[in-house]
């Protein structure tokens, strides 16, 4: 028998403590869609430079490293030159989006599922990227797995410059309208994984990858 999930458990329960009726839900949620349609954002930023000049001032700024390519066609050589770089092996797990790259050719083996525990390479693209604070998108999805921008130590995103937002407000705005609504399960990720809770010491890779690269990809290809 299908049973009622606890968050509309809770929410029917707080509705009867105050004497609400159920009925009136869809007339609420009708009213709250159509505040946030006619709500003003508040003042924002300006960004003082193009998206993609912000974007790469503040994600190094957040100890994220870049690189660029002309088309989609040169991001598997990025990737192999950039692991090279670092020691590490050219191996990684990827999203099911980006099997159509040619990574034999580059000379990476890629294995397009979620990463285990023993993977340390993971190759993601994101849903978009916001140049205001260098920070990165994830919307998650039966394809877009949020381990893969946990787990692996080392996790390298290839972003489509035309994906780069203004602000993290722009962000909400193309997931309602591309998805329909904000996703249950988004992410926001800005730099590498960092803790100051031991003597006030930043340790990177405390609770997610170390290193974050991303490679910013200027046209389709």
């Amino acid at each position: 028998m299908e049973t009622t999930p606890a968050r509309e458990r809770i929410l029917a329960r707080i509705r009867r403590q105050q004497h609400r009726d159920e009925g009136q839900r869809p007339a609420e949620e009708r009213e709250a869609d159509e505040w946030l349609q006619r709500h003003p954002r508040g003042p924002l930023p300006a960004l003082g430079a193009a998206p993609i000049e912000r974007f790469r001032e503040m994600a190094q700024r957040m100890q994220t490293t870049l690189d660029e390519v002309a088309t989609w066609d040169e991001a598997p050589a990025a990737v192999a030159r950039y692991l090279a770089a670092h020691g590490l092996p050219p191996a990684a797990v990827a999203y099911d989006n980006l099997q159509h790259l040619r990574w034999l050719e580059a000379g990476l083996a890629v294995e397009h599922r979620p990463p285990r525990d023993e993977d340390l390479v993971s190759i993601t693209d994101c849903f978009c990227a916001v140049a205001e604070t260098g920070s990165l998108v994830f919307a998650t999805s039966p394809s877009t797995w949020a381990t893969a921008h946990l787990l692996p130590e080392t996790h390298i995103v290839l972003l489509d410059a035309r994906r780069i937002v203004s602000h993290q407000e722009d962000a909400f705005d193309l997931m309602r309208t591309e998805l329909g609504e904000i996703p249950r399960g988004f992410n926001t990720v800005s730099g590498p994984s960092r803790t100051g809770d031991i003597e006030q010491t930043i340790v990177l890779g405390a609770h997610g990858p170390y290193r974050v690269h991303v490679v910013i990809v200027r046209t389709q290809g």
